[in-house]
């Protein structure tokens, strides 16, 4: 990828790094029969679909507009969950939607009625909670206590009301396959006496297949495992992150070079609260091409944003060198949960969104202006 060919701020997809991550979901799903299916709340950049769709084409959705995407952009019927419907919104999630999962009974009870209106089959289920995550960082983790995310065992009988054709948990963030299994030991503890009798379950999201240090093959073999104990079961996962991880960067400029106190800060042409918000909640550092997170040298400086919120600014990074006005600050891995995140607060402008083709082109697919924030208060 040459960077000097790439306008500031700009979000660029690299093709050649989404298909070997596609290559490598696709065959998880044919060694297992398993369904996997993307989740458009880690990456719903829609112009790059057509490439996912050789690979995947399902999706799952949370809200009427990302299944409404499902339908008219991945050409298929979304899986949707969210944890509350509205009759305003529920007929579009109906005609979007080949599943739809309940977050609550009572959710369930007022709107299941209304899928036997909705012209095509639509199979019901049900999102449970089996209070165990390996999920650290409170903020993602659905099964903290009170979760307002699915039903616990404790809520159930001994049979499930009559429509409700499968179950849904969701308990991972970027996690491993032995967090899978020690979350599917857990959900038999709890709700094993609703396996044999359904038609699917939904493994929900988190599972980075595609980080390198993954174990591929010990999640074939659970999956496979699961599948020979509940033959009845359709399984499906729906990864977010795992899609696009370590698929392509943000790039942006050094803007000014400020110093208080001996701290120099680089601020730069993106703000980690508009266009990288996952770094303060989640918290993290990202990885800086050519940069030292967090090692004492020469040239070290604060990275800091373009906006006005004083902590608009992660730090410290290490560089070889003197870094200069107009030198480009490449963040890696900046395609999953970012894009679909980011915000104009300050009317600071959105990144440009490319793609790096496979045959080493650039293709912008789309610009920002005044007009995308203006109308956004329109």
């Amino acid at each position: 990828m040459n960077i000097d060919k790439i306008p500031s701020p700009c979000y660029v997809l690299d093709e050649k790094l989404l298909r070997q991550n596609l290559t490598l979901i696709r065959s998880v799903k044919e060694c297992t029969g398993v369904n996997i299916i993307l989740a458009f709340k880690a990456f719903a950049l829609w112009k790059a679909f057509p490439i996912v769709r050789e690979y995947i084409p399902y999706s799952t959705a949370s809200s009427k507009f990302e299944a409404r995407l499902a339908l008219e952009e991945m050409g298929s019927r979304a899986h949707t969950y969210s944890p509350a419907y509205t009759e305003a919104d529920f007929p579009e999630i109906m005609h979007c939607s080949s599943h739809i999962t309940f977050n609550s009974l009572s959710q369930f009870e007022r709107f299941y009625p209304l899928t036997k209106t909705a012209g095509h089959a639509i199979s019901c289920g049900l999102r449970i909670n089996p209070e165990y995550s390996d999920v650290e960082t409170e903020l993602y983790n659905p099964c903290a206590p009170g979760s307002r995310l699915g039903v616990v065992s404790d809520l159930l009988g001994d049979t499930l009301p009559d429509g409700i054709e499968g179950l849904h948990f969701h308990t991972l963030c970027e996690s491993s396959s032995y967090d899978l299994e020690n979350t599917l030991s857990q959900v038999e503890e709890r709700f094993g006496r609703f396996l044999p009798d359904l038609k699917w379950l939904n493994m929900g999201g988190g599972h980075l297949m595609t980080r390198k240090d993954y174990d591929i093959n010990h999640l074939i073999g659970l999956l496979q495992g699961f599948k020979s104990k509940y033959p009845n079961l359709e399984i499906i996962m729906e990864p977010g992150s795992a899609f696009v991880w370590q698929t392509g960067v943000l790039v942006s400029s050094v803007v000014d070079i400020v110093e208080n106190h001996g701290i120099k800060t680089a601020i730069l042409d993106v703000s980690f609260t508009c266009h990288m918000p996952d770094c303060l909640e989640m918290p993290y550092k990202p990885v800086v091409r050519g940069a030292m997170i967090d090692m004492p040298g020469k040239y070290t400086y604060r990275l800091g944003g373009n906006s006005c919120l004083s902590g608009d600014y992660m730090g410290n990074w290490t560089f070889d060198h003197e870094l200069q006005i107009g030198e480009r600050i490449v963040f890696e891995d900046m395609i999953h949960y970012t894009i679909v995140k980011t915000n104009m607060f300050n009317g600071i402008p959105h990144p440009s969104l490319a793609l790096w083709t496979v045959d080493g082109q650039l293709k912008l697919w789309r610009e920002f202006g005044y007009e995308d924030y203006k109308n956004r208060m329109a």
